[in-house]
């Protein structure tokens, strides 16, 4: 049984050949639009993309030796999928990115709670997605985290 990737170089040197260019280009499109203070780590067997404990020391509230989980992406059985918390946590995101991906796609949004599923590697919306990552610093993602999702 091979070994589950640990470095994110690892994970892309596992990825199927007619994915890589896709999910490296949805690496890109990430690192090159989400803002200065989150870091790109494994994190839950995928690429991951948290608030680290310089900048949020209580971590994630299930397991608080974690840093803030944000965004991963991953190349599952099917597709590539994009995991946003901040599309989770906020109405308002969740609805923008709704309405928008229909004006750049032409297939139908294959989306759950935080996953958005790219089966057609083609309609992947990059300028879309580059437009949600910069809808949220750490900051505002540590306000919308602490507000809908630690008890008081």
């Amino acid at each position: 049984m091979p070994t589950k990737p640990t470095t994110i170089q690892e994970y892309l040197e596992a990825i199927p050949e007619e994915r890589k260019a896709p999910f490296e280009k949805l690496r890109a499109t990430i690192l090159e639009n989400i803002p200065e203070g989150f870091d790109e780590r494994m994190s839950y067997g995928m690429v991951g993309y948290v608030v680290p404990h310089s900048i949020f020391p209580a971590g994630y509230h299930c397991d608080p030796k974690l840093p803030l989980p944000f965004v991963s992406i991953a190349n599952q059985k099917g597709f590539i999928a994009l995991y946003h918390m901040g599309i989770y946590a906020d109405k308002a995101i969740y609805d923008w990115f709704k309405e928008e991906y229909k004006k750049v796609c032409k297939y139908k949004l294959d989306m759950g709670k935080s996953c958005i599923r790219f089966k057609k590697m083609e309609d992947i919306p990059f300028g879309l997605i580059a437009e949600l990552m910069c809808k949220f610093t750490p900051d505002t993602w540590i306000k919308l985290y602490q507000d809908n999702f630690i008890k008081k």
